[in-house]
């Protein structure tokens, strides 16, 4: 008989988790979700209520690629916050996804808030 051992969990999917027990997007209020991998960052707007992607932008579009790293995720932040409010949404929760608020992440937050996102 072989036991069940649990998968071990990574902690920024612990963390990420963990904050998605307490950020929800609504219609009024969706959520800015942010991922970053080694080489790109993505940012979504999503109404959790209905599961729909209202807005989205990545560093792997033609036009931002080549960027440095922090350059590509100011960028998105911009592109996020500019696609959002043309699909009617100025006021989001941010979601970062269980990375820390520093660096790319912060990058992208504040360059939304730039181009009109209320969080």
């Amino acid at each position: 008989m072989s036991r069940h051992q649990p998968r071990a969990v990574a902690p920024r999917e612990r963390r990420h988790r963990r904050i998605r027990g307490k950020v929800h997007g609504t219609a009024a209020r969706p959520r800015l979700s942010v991922f970053r991998s080694n080489m790109r960052i993505y940012a979504q707007v999503i109404d959790d209520d209905r599961g729909h992607t209202l807005a989205a932008a990545g560093s792997h579009e033609a036009d931002l690629k080549g960027l440095a790293k922090s350059d590509a995720a100011t960028a998105v932040g911009g592109l996020v916050a500019e696609r959002a409010r043309a699909a009617g949404v100025t006021r989001v929760v941010f979601d970062r996804g269980g990375y820390l608020y520093h660096g790319r992440v912060r990058a992208l937050a504040d360059a939304a808030r730039e181009g009109g996102l209320e969080f």
